[in-house]
Formats: C-alpha cells, sequence, structure tokens
C-alpha cells in the first residue's frame, strides 16, 4: 500500500523542564534532527496508524474510534521512556489536522479532487520520537510529537497467502518483550523474513511462536482472525490474546470482536492461544470456514492458503472466491460506521 502525503503536517515539541509546547500546524518538510537524537540510536519512537473517510452524502469527514489510537500511543510511549500525551488533546488536534487537509478527500462539493474511488480515505500517521542529541542510554529530555498524512485510495485484496513462520529461525514477539506496542522496532527486524516470503510468492509472513508449540500470533503488522467449527458444532471466532504481549491490541481488532458479540450471537468469540496444527487439523476435517486478517492497513483482508511446513494448506473463501461470508459481512458493518452510512458512537465528526 502506497500513497502520496498530504500538503502539511502537525507539530508539536516537549522538553522535561517546561511539557508541551504550542501545537502548530505547518507545510510538509523534512525535519532538522540532531544526529545524536536519541531516536537514531535507542529507537525511542512511537506511532498510530488510522484513517479519516468522507460521508459522500453529507460531505461530512469523520475518524473511526480516535480515543483508543489515543490511548494506545500512550502505552507504546510508556515501554520506550517517551512522555505522555493528553488523549482529548490527542483526539482534538487529530480532528483538526483532518480538518486542513480535507481536500485530499473526494466529495460532489469538492470540483479539485477525482471521484475515481468512491471508498477512498486519509491515512493519519501520529507519532512521537525522543529528539535529545545524546549519546547515552537514558530516558530522553526532549521529544516531538507529529501527525502527518497520506492519500490512499480503497484497497480491494486479494485473498492473502500466508507463509507461516519457523520460530527456530526468527520470532516476532515474545512475553515479556514489546509485541503489545505500537513501536517502529516491532517492524523493522521482520522485513527480512517477509521479503523472503514475498520471493516465494506469498503475501505476508503468519507469525508462530513457541518452537514446540508453534502458537499463532500476528499476520505480518495486523491481527489474525479463524472462524471454526467446533467439535461439538459450535461456530468460534478465534484470535490470539492480549495477555501474553506478543500481539498488538488492534482498534480494528477489538471492533471485529465486539460486533460479532453484539450481532452475532450464534458465533462464540474466543481469546486464546491456539496452534497452527490446529488450523491445518480443521482445515483436514473440513471444520474450517474461514480465515482473516485485519488492522488499519489491511482493513478485513480474507486469507485463501497458508504455507505451513512445505504444504500450501487451502482456506475456503465462499464469497465468490474472493472472501469468507464472515469476513464480508463484519466488513461491510465496519464501513457503515467508518463513512457514517450509520449513526454510530464509534464514527468521530470532524468538524
Amino acid at each position: 500500500m502506497t500513497g502520496s502525503t498530504t500538503d502539511h503536517m502537525l507539530k508539536v515539541t516537549w522538553s522535561n523542564s517546561t511539557g508541551w509546547d504550542v501545537p502548530e500546524i505547518i507545510p510538509y518538510a523534512p525535519l532538522a534532527l540532531d544526529p545524536a537524537a536519541t531516536v537514531l540510536h535507542y529507537a525511542n519512537e512511537c506511532f498510530e496508524g488510522m484513517k479519516a473517510y468522507r460521508n459522500k452524502r453529507t460531505g461530512k469527514i469523520r475518524v473511526f474510534r480516535p480515543d483508543l489510537n489515543a490511548k494506545r500511543l500512550n502505552m507504546s510511549a510508556d515501554r520506550i521512556a517517551l512522555p505522555s500525551f493528553d488523549d482529548d488533546q490527542f483526539v482534538a488536534l487529530l480532528c483538526a489536522f483532518a480538518a486542513v487537509e480535507e481536500r485530499w478527500l473526494a466529495w460532489s462539493g469538492n470540483s479539485t479532487i477525482s471521484e475515481s474511488d468512491e471508498n477512498d480515505f486519509l491515512y493519519l500517521r501520529p507519532m512521537m520520537i525522543g529528539t535529545t542529541p545524546r549519546l547515552g542510554l537514558a530516558r530522553p529530555n526532549d521529544a516531538m510529537f507529529l501527525i502527518i498524512a497520506c492519500k490512499f485510495s480503497s484497497w480491494h485484496a486479494r485473498p492473502l497467502r500466508l507463509l507461516a513462520s519457523s520460530p527456530e529461525e526468527s520470532v516476532r514477539a515474545w512475553p515479556g518483550g514489546f509485541g503489545f506496542a505500537k513501536v517502529g522496532a516491532n517492524y523493522g527486524p521482520t522485513l527480512q523474513y517477509q521479503t523472503q516470503a514475498a520471493s516465494l510468492g506469498y503475501d505476508q509472513v503468519l507469525w508462530l511462536f513457541d518452537v514446540e508449540q508453534r502458537y499463532v500470533t500476528e499476520a505480518g503488522g495486523a491481527n489474525f482472525f479463524v472462524v471454526w467449527r467446533t467439535e461439538d458444532g459450535g461456530v468460534e471466532l478465534v484470535t490470539a490474546p492480549l495477555e501474553i504481549g506478543t500481539v498488538l491490541n488492534g482498534v480494528t481488532r477489538r471492533s471485529v470482536m465486539e460486533l460479532v458479540r453484539e450481532r452475532m450471537p450464534e458465533v462464540s468469540v474466543t481469546e486464546r492461544q491456539f496452534t497452527v496444527a490446529e488450523i491445518v487439523a480443521a482445515v483436514d476435517s473440513r471444520r474450517i470456514i474461514e480465515a482473516f486478517t485485519c488492522g488499519t492497513a489491511y482493513f478485513i483482508a480474507p486469507v485463501g492458503e497458508i504455507g505451513i511446513s512445505g504444504r500450501d494448506v487451502k482456506i475456503p473463501l465462499k464469497a465468490e472466491g474472493k472472501s469468507g461470508e464472515y469476513a464480508r459481512t463484519i466488513r461491510r458493518w465496519l464501513e457503515e460506521i467508518m463513512y457514517g452510512e450509520m449513526d454510530h458512537a464509534w464514527g468521530v465528526v470532524v468538524n
């Protein structure tokens, strides 16, 4: 997924002695950083990923559950010794920035932007970095909070091909680490394995943990869900748990589970450790129904195949061969909220 950055960025600096300065929205431009800035040496960096959407009927812009992104940013910042940022101020600044960049979202009342895509969006990237110019392992005394944006159009995913990792060779996250935080150090070290997977024709890596058990955690940078029939015939939506600290507390992940619990009472929603062997067993016994990933970038992306120990395990795709029925339904529910097709507390209107 690639895109073009917009015209502006939001910037606010912090120091240990004076706290947060006055925010400003300025023209998009490179940053001036001291070569000794702690972010360049000790990875004091965290970020968020979220989107702004325009309702095609009313022209109003919405952001999706920004309060959760604010809380997660602070959780990530705390993990890497950066300062906290007021949740309400985060949401207010995010909305102010989205309003400034609204021309990048198509609407019939805006003649400067093509409406070639009915469901385009603006990808928003809040971030925080340590800027103290110091070579020495210590908490930064200076930091910077920024928001930039990129313009994308809707990404209509073909079914993903995942390659299950080998825990003997590479592990993305581990208990007691930082796999639960949205920090750059969670992503950079995965790129070598991801590149190898791509060279074999796979889209993403299905990250496993524990050499013996081979527990399923995340798919690339997204949360991973399986829908299958249990041994007693019930339908279960299962995903890895948060308490172990090896998966991100995704906003889309949380929203998927809450919507299914509310609107699909016949489906049991389970957060637990499960193994890749359980997926193979469910496929072989024809209990598997579907699998999908979810996150801000990939949204709801169906999985059609998983490479496991030399075998390409096929996952059913009953909705025109492109998606599972559950993933397609959940995606539509979320889009209705995100684009303001229905009133919902999760869709925050930008004024």
